[in-house]
């Protein structure tokens, strides 16, 4: 156990590790030099969601909901009532509070709202017809949604407003909210576009307004690039950029793999991507760039280039589960291999000929339908592709770690299948603010 405090660990006996992702016990750009484990949960830990500035709460396949502090690592309240596991979790404010609420969602098919400062149940809806999958809040309406076999509408007071019943087998994975009073709803492999309408009476009514159908695949991540723009990506490793307020399409990315250059058709087929290895499982972005999770893999693709700028084929050595951009250079991403690691994006030292291993393949820029009549184009036709260069590397847990969510300078939280958090400082100001209190608490005793 003492190997995986101090950043060894052997490669998980199902997964070949990559000796060429190894990075030295000298990491000088990684601050996260001193770890706290918080426990407190007895199943897998799947959500964080951050309350204030310095609180949180975690939740996960136990039903529990923990808020904690994030400069102490401290546990201030155990949220209990769910009898099964928690499947969507989110903050909520309104007009008449003044403070941040949580809720929640469960496979016990029932949604509850929390006062985190008292650890109290303020409000509770049971029977549903099925699980919710996904949560949002519009604050500018003072609503909230909750998708899952129908979309229902929600006022504050928990009172069901409207509802639309969907025909989707797995019904609404992922909402994401656009102008106009518009939502998006992810739904196997389409995206339902439903507009609110609040009459004059204060009643909110929902209706379908768009399907967009361009995906081949199920949709595995949707999110809002900007008030303009909205991205979705598939599970056959589609990536395709939206217009918020039209809802037409701006431009298709396609991850594909290089065809194995072999004549035979067994060595082809041994050679052929497992679905998984395409799979879009996560994006985030800041505005100018998305960062995609594809498989074990990372690309970043520029917003105003409509292209692949940097990538890593092999970023982990199992899927990719969550990412962050931490700025325009640097990243963050955890996998189910237990790792959590840090990134920069760097220029390549040959313009002609990438310095990270692995093959972004080919990719293509047109619909899926155009996909057989356009050429393919190679990472080293592209220009000003640059290398993703790894920085730093977090290793705690021992199982799949599922996300993580950063506080700034007060640290970094991780969550995994190992039933921990862990809470990733700066060694640095850690042992500053420690002697700032150590000499403080002198002065005061008067032994200064």
């Amino acid at each position: 156990m003492l190997r995986w405090f101090l950043g060894g660990r052997d490669a998980q006996s199902s997964v070949e590790k990559s000796p060429v992702l190894g990075i030295g016990e000298e990491q000088p750009k990684n601050w996260f030099t001193e770890l706290q484990v918080l426990k407190g949960h007895f199943d897998i830990v799947r959500f964080l969601v951050q309350i204030d500035d310095f609180r949180f709460a975690s939740a996960g396949d136990d039903g529990l909901v923990l808020v904690w502090n994030v400069e102490t690592g401290e546990q201030l309240q155990e949220l209990r009532g769910h009898s099964q596991q928690i499947t969507a979790i989110t903050t909520f404010s309104s007009d008449s509070a003044s403070h941040t609420s949580l809720i929640t969602a469960s496979s016990d098919r029932s949604l509850s709202l929390w006062d985190p400062d008292t650890g109290n149940r303020v409000q509770t809806i049971s029977e549903l017809q099925s699980s919710v999958k996904c949560l949002l809040v519009l604050e500018r309406l003072s609503v909230w949604l909750s998708g899952g076999q129908e979309l229902c509408v929600w006022n504050e007071n928990f009172q069901l407003q409207c509802h639309r019943q969907n025909h989707s087998d797995n019904g609404i994975t992922a909402l994401v909210e656009l102008p106009k009073n518009c939502v998006a709803a992810a739904m196997d492999k389409e995206i339902m576009i439903y507009r609110l309408t609040v009459s004059t009476d204060s009643s909110i009514s929902v209706a379908e307004i768009r399907c967009l159908s361009d995906h081949q695949d199920q949709i595995r991540s949707l999110i809002n690039v900007n008030d303009r723009l909205f991205a979705s990506g598939s599970h056959a490793g589609e990536l395709i950029l939206w217009d918020a307020v039209d809802w037409s399409y701006l431009a298709y990315e396609h991850i594909l793999w290089e065809e194995p250059q072999s004549s035979t058709q067994v060595e082809i087929r041994l050679n052929a991507p497992n679905p998984s290895e395409m799979s879009i499982q996560h994006l985030c972005t800041n505005g100018k760039y998305i960062l995609a999770a594809v498989g074990c893999g990372l690309y970043v693709y520029s917003i105003l280039m409509r292209a692949v700028v940097a990538y890593r084929k092999v970023a982990h050595d199992s899927n990719v589960l969550h990412t962050l951009l931490l700025s325009d250079s640097e990243l963050m991403s955890c996998s189910e291999d237990g790792s959590v690691r840090m990134w920069e994006i760097q220029d390549l030292p040959l313009a002609a000929e990438p310095a990270s291993p692995g093959f972004f393949g080919m990719w293509t820029l047109g619909r899926s339908n155009k996909q057989a009549g356009s050429s393919s184009k190679k990472a080293a036709d592209v220009p000003n592709l640059k290398t993703l260069e790894l920085t730093g590397d977090l290793i705690g847990h021992s199982g799949a770690v599922q996300m993580f969510m950063s506080f700034g300078e007060n640290g970094l939280v991780t969550c995994s299948t190992d039933h921990l958090l862990i809470l990733w400082k700066n060694g640095h100001r850690q042992s500053h603010l420690r002697s700032l209190a150590l000499f403080q608490k002198l002065e005061e005793e008067g032994e200064l």
